[in-house]
C-alpha cells in the first residue's frame, strides 16, 4: 500500500528523474484556496444584499449564473492559451487578483446590474486559475497525480471552510459592504507572493519535431482531438450535472439556514464551514484510494452516497438532524472533484493538460450556471425544500455518464 502520509515527502519525481520539491503543491494550494475564499464569503453576504437591495430569489440565483456562463465561455479559451503560454506562475498570479478585485467594486455598488457584471469578471478569473495550476501540479508529479490534485484540492475546502466562519465573525462587527473589502486582501498578498515563489514557473509540454514549442494554431489543433475523446466528453458532462449539484447547495443552502431555519450569520458560516471541512479530509483519501484502486470506484461510490445523503436531508426539513446531515454531505460531495480531475489528465495527451481542463471546467460551469437558475425558480414556486431534491437528482444522474464509460477508463496512469 502506498504511503498516504503527505508531510513525508519533502521531494518527488517528475517521472524522468528529475527532483520536485514538494512545496510547490503547498504554495499552489494556498492560492487555490483564496480563489476560492471570495465566493464563499459571498454566498453568506447573499441573504444581507439580497435583502438590503429587495432581491428575489430567483435574481440571487441569476447572480450566481452569470459568473458560471462566464466561466463556460472563458475556460476552454483560457485553457487554449494557457498550454500555448509558459510563465504558468505569472498565469495564476493574474488569476487569483483578476478574481478579488470585481468584489471590492461590488461593495461600492447598489445597482443590481452591476453586481451582475461583476460576477462575470469574477467567473473569467476564477476559471483561468484551473488549467494553469492543476496541468502544471499533474505533470510536476504524475506518479502521485491523485494525490497531488487532491491536495490543490483540499486548499480549495480551505478556503471554502474558513472564509464563512470568518465572514460570519466580521459581520457581527462590520457592514457586508465592509467585509467584501477586507476580504480581498489576503488574496492580493498571496498573488504577489506567487508571482514571487513561481513566477518563472514553466512545465515541459510537447514538442515538435524540429524541436520547437508548439504554436497556438498546433495547440488549436490538438484541442480539436480533444472533442473526439469519448472518456473526457462522459467525464465532462458527468462533471457538468456534479457541479449543478454543488452549486446549487453552496448558493441556496447559506439561504435556507438563514431565512428558513433563522440562523445567524455566524451560524450560517458555521454549518457552511462543516460542509467544507469534511471536504478537506475526503479529497486526500479519495485522491491516494483512486491513484491505486481506480478512478471509477471512487466516483460511482462517493456520487451514490451524496445522492442518498441529500434525499435524507430533504426528508429531514427544519430538524437537527438537517444540519447534521450537512458534514456527511460535503465528505462524498467533495471528495470526488479532485479524482475526476486526474481522471481527466490521464486521458489527456501530453501538453494538452490546460485545454483537457480548460474543457472539463468550461462544461461543468455550464452545470453550475443552469443549477442556481432553476433552484431560484423553484424556491419561488414551491419552496427553498424543493430545490434538496433537485440536487439529489442532478447528482443521481451525473453517475449515469459514469457507466458508459469505456471499461479500460479509470485505471491511473503515470502520465500527464
Amino acid at each position: 500500500m502506498t504511503d498516504i502520509t503527505m508531510t513525508a515527502p519533502e521531494a518527488t519525481t517528475d517521472g524522468t528523474g528529475a527532483k520536485r520539491s514538494f512545496s510547490e503543491v503547498i504554495v499552489i494550494s494556498i492560492g487555490h484556496a483564496l480563489t476560492h475564499w471570495y465566493p464563499a464569503t459571498f454566498y453568506v453576504l447573499l441573504p444581507l444584499i439580497g435583502r438590503e437591495l429587495g432581491l428575489s430569489y430567483g435574481e440571487i440565483g441569476t447572480l450566481v449564473t452569470a459568473r458560471a456562463i462566464a466561466g463556460t465561455l472563458s475556460t476552454v479559451p483560457g485553457g487554449v492559451l494557457v498550454d500555448s503560454v509558459g510563465r504558468k506562475g505569472l498565469l495564476m498570479a493574474l488569476a487569483l487578483a483578476w478574481v478579488g478585485v470585481p468584489y471590492m467594486l461590488m461593495g461600492v455598488t447598489s445597482s443590481y446590474w452591476m453586481l451582475l457584471g461583476c460576477s462575470m469578471l469574477i467567473g473569467i478569473g476564477n476559471n483561468f486559475w484551473h488549467p494553469t495550476a492543476i496541468p502544471t501540479l499533474a505533470q510536476r508529479f504524475p506518479d502521485r497525480k491523485g494525490l497531488v490534485v487532491s491536495i490543490h484540492a483540499m486548499g480549495g475546502n480551505i478556503g471554502d471552510a474558513i472564509a464563512p466562519f470568518v465572514a460570519g465573525l466580521l459581520l457581527m462587527a462590520l457592514s457586508w459592504r465592509e467585509v467584501m473589502f477586507v476580504n480581498i486582501v489576503p488574496g492580493i498578498v498571496m498573488s504577489v507572493l506567487i508571482l514571487i515563489f513561481l513566477g518563472r514557473m514553466q512545465i515541459e509540454g510537447k514538442t515538435k519535431a524540429n524541436g520547437q514549442k508548439p504554436t497556438m494554431g498546433d495547440t488549436l489543433r490538438g484541442f480539436g482531438t480533444l472533442l473526439r475523446n469519448r472518456t473526457l466528453i462522459l467525464l465532462s458532462m458527468s462533471s457538468a450535472f456534479r457541479s449543478m449539484t454543488q452549486g446549487s447547495l453552496i448558493a441556496f443552502l447559506p439561504l435556507y439556514l438563514a431565512n428558513t431555519m433563522g440562523y445567524k450569520p455566524s451560524i450560517v458560516g458555521t454549518c457552511m464551514m462543516g460542509l467544507q471541512l469534511a471536504g478537506f479530509i475526503a479529497a486526500p483519501i479519495a485522491g491516494h484510494m483512486s491513484d491505486s484502486m481506480g478512478r471509477r470506484n471512487i466516483m460511482v461510490t462517493s456520487m451514490v452516497m451524496t445522492g442518498i445523503v441529500l434525499f435524507f436531508m430533504a426528508f429531514a426539513g427544519h430538524s437537527p438532524v438537517f444540519v447534521a446531515l450537512i458534514a456527511f454531505l460535503g465528505f462524498f460531495l467533495f471528495a470526488i472533484r479532485a479524482v475526476m480531475q486526474a481522471w481527466t489528465l490521464d486521458a489527456t495527451p501530453k501538453g494538452m493538460g490546460g485545454s483537457a481542463i480548460g474543457m472539463l471546467f468550461g462544461i461543468q460551469a455550464l452545470g453550475t450556471a443552469i443549477g442556481p437558475l432553476v433552484c431560484g425558480i423553484l424556491a419561488d414556486r414551491y419552496g427553498l425544500m424543493s430545490t434538496f431534491y433537485f440536487m439529489a437528482g442532478t447528482i443521481i444522474f451525473a453517475n449515469f455518464f459514469i457507466f458508459f464509460l469505456p471499461s479500460e477508463a479509470g485505471r491511473p496512469v503515470k502520465q500527464a
